[in-house]
């Protein structure tokens, strides 16, 4: 937009394109997926082009992109996840929650999970908006998951899952929460699942609350008003909700074995007391444990970026590319943005403006004649050779239409939005790969 003479291409590991948008968004928050819309344009563009099918690092190094372009963005997230670094942790029924989303959502590395669905209460340890989507993916009626487009095998397990009770459980109070208010209010508001919270746990957060920012105002007196509700009596013969609830100060400090060794039969925590106040405040065990009883176990305490190319910095410590203000240190015409540029926090639009302000950086650079365009550099072409010689063959943003008309054609018959492709050799198949 702010440059009439840039040309874009955009290489993809997946044959499909939209990343997190399509793999990482909950199946039942389609508006969210809205954005696909301005992506298609800006993909449709003469000036921009998709060439998907590509692992960079692998099928083509960063050196190479250098030599064909003459700026490279590197945005490639977070692919992983951080690890709890307890025992028990590699028991049969503990999940990423990382995973357990690209199982829901059709990401092909993620098919082979099949998670065990055979117990009545999981247990997420985490209290950011991935923990809620996951909650709320367990506990909603099967009628309004029949209408997504979550993929047709994990909407097969959900309807045998004997799952009825989700505890979120987190090391420190409700004032530290990182989820966000809509997600809150969504699963509040989740038919046949009521909340279970312990107003003890918000004893005299109403002047601790009064000073703090107004989102965070508003989060704590909705979670205050759930607590006090008096829950709705059941009338008898009707089947018992499902529920799920908030559990604070609380950190894991073991999985705890089935009889056999083999399982998850629970979680060990430590309690915690908070020193410090608002966002920085510590959660330090006090000496106290209590075990809670759980077949399954989601960790979802957060992601972490993987280094791409050894040829490109990359601060293990931290799991980013070392930067200042999008521009890789060291690397001229290198750039980064996103997850793998400031590390894993924050919500859509805070990456969004993060990509705004490298392309910000790019063009300062390109104006103060940091960037020297002067020899002209093949792009594509020179990109195309090299894939070429190495048995690679890149999927094209016409090739992916193809892929979209058969997944929207196979939802259609189903009733729902899409059905999605999750092996990508069948995506190649259908266009003829």
């Amino acid at each position: 937009q702010h440059h009439g003479g840039a040309l874009v291409d955009i290489y993809e590991k997946l044959p499909v394109p939209f990343g997190l948008v399509r793999f990482g968004v909950a199946p039942d928050h389609p508006e969210v997926k809205n954005v696909i819309n301005t992506f298609t344009q800006t993909a449709q563009s003469e000036r921009c082009a998709y060439y998907g099918n590509v692992t960079v690092g692998r099928d083509v190094t960063v050196p190479e992109l250098q030599r064909a372009y003459h700026a490279v963005v590197l945005s490639y997230g977070a692919e992983d996840n951080r690890v709890l670094g307890i025992p028990g942790e590699n028991l049969a029924g503990v999940y990423s929650a990382r995973a357990f989303v690209g199982w829901y959502n059709g990401l092909p590395e993620n098919q082979g999970l099949k998670p065990d669905l055979s117990c009545e209460t999981a247990l997420i340890l985490g209290h950011g908006n991935v923990a809620l989507d996951i909650a709320r993916i367990l506990l909603s009626p099967l009628q309004l998951l029949r209408k997504t487009d979550i993929t047709d095998s994990s909407l097969a397990a959900l309807a045998c899952s004997k799952v009825k009770r989700v505890w979120l459980v987190g090391r420190r109070g409700p004032l530290q929460v990182a989820f966000t208010i809509k997600e809150l209010r969504e699963m509040i508001n989740l038919p046949g699942a009521r909340a279970v919270l312990d107003p003890a746990d918000f004893t005299g957060l109403e002047s601790a609350v009064k000073d703090a920012p107004r989102p965070r105002k508003r989060l704590t007196e909705l979670m205050m008003k759930t607590a006090l509700e008096k829950p709705v009596e059941v009338q008898a013969g009707a089947a018992a909700p499902r529920e799920w609830g908030l559990k604070f100060q609380r950190s894991p400090q073991a999985v705890l074995p089935s009889a056999d060794g083999r399982r998850a039969r629970g979680v060990r925590m430590a309690l915690t007391r908070l020193e410090g106040s608002g966002d920085s405040a510590k959660a330090v065990p006090t000496g106290d444990v209590e075990e809670l009883e759980c077949g399954l176990v989601l960790s979802s305490i957060g992601y972490r970026s993987l280094p791409l190319d050894p040829a490109v910095p990359f601060d293990s410590q931290r799991g980013v590319i070392p930067n200042s203000s999008g521009r890789v240190e060291g690397v001229p015409g290198l750039y980064c943005s996103g997850w793998v540029k400031r590390g894993p926090t924050g919500v859509i639009i805070t990456t969004m403006n993060d990509s705004f302000d490298t392309a910000q950086s790019l063009l300062e650079d390109l104006q103060g004649g940091v960037l020297d365009v002067s020899p002209s550099r093949e792009g594509f072409g020179l990109v195309e050779s090299i894939l070429h010689s190495r048995g690679v063959r890149p999927v094209s943003f016409s090739d992916w239409q193809k892929i979209d008309a058969a997944e929207v054609a196979r939802g259609k018959a189903a009733g729902k939005p899409r059905e999605k492709i999750v092996d990508p050799a069948e995506m190649l198949q259908i266009i003829g790969h």
